[in-house]
């Protein structure tokens, strides 16, 4: 299966990936979450190309993960700004870097920290009932009727 056909399998998993399963829009939404919003930031910082930027920034505005909004005139430039949609990716983003912090690297390269306490934060999957934590071996999945 190509990767651009998975947004037609019907799993979430699938066509989320769909959207941010490229290589290179994870980078660009981290960007995103430190408040970058110009194309030459994104270019500059992540070393990309003009071809993989202008697809990836197309993909995401398409998707309504990323606006593209004007903020100069003659010439007319634009940024991107996050979504709702967009924002609602920093669990998922937070997820994979500490994944990677305890995986990947031996010396995490960034601390996240909460603002309104001061310590250091992680992320932390709970119930939304009982507020307990919760792991993959603590649920099981239910599917919908006729789902399949």
């Amino acid at each position: 299966m190509r990767h651009d056909e998975l947004q037609d399998v019907y799993c979430s998993v699938a066509r989320t990936w769909s959207v941010i399963g490229e290589r290179w829009t994870m980078m660009i939404l981290r960007e995103c979450f430190r408040g970058e919003r110009r194309y030459d930031h994104f270019r500059t910082k992540l070393g990309l190309g003009s071809n993989v930027l202008n697809d990836r920034l197309r993909v995401l505005v398409d998707e309504g993960v990323l606006d593209r909004v004007p903020y100069q005139d003659g010439p007319v430039r634009y940024e991107y700004r996050l979504t709702a949609k967009g924002a609602d990716l920093y669990p998922v983003l937070v997820a994979l870097m500490a994944w990677g912090d305890r995986y990947a690297t031996d010396v995490p390269p960034v601390r996240l920290v909460h603002r309104d306490c001061g310590h250091a934060a992680e992320p932390r999957m709970t119930c939304a009932h009982c507020a307990e934590p919760v792991g993959w071996r603590d649920m099981t999945a239910e599917f919908e009727p006729g789902a399949w």
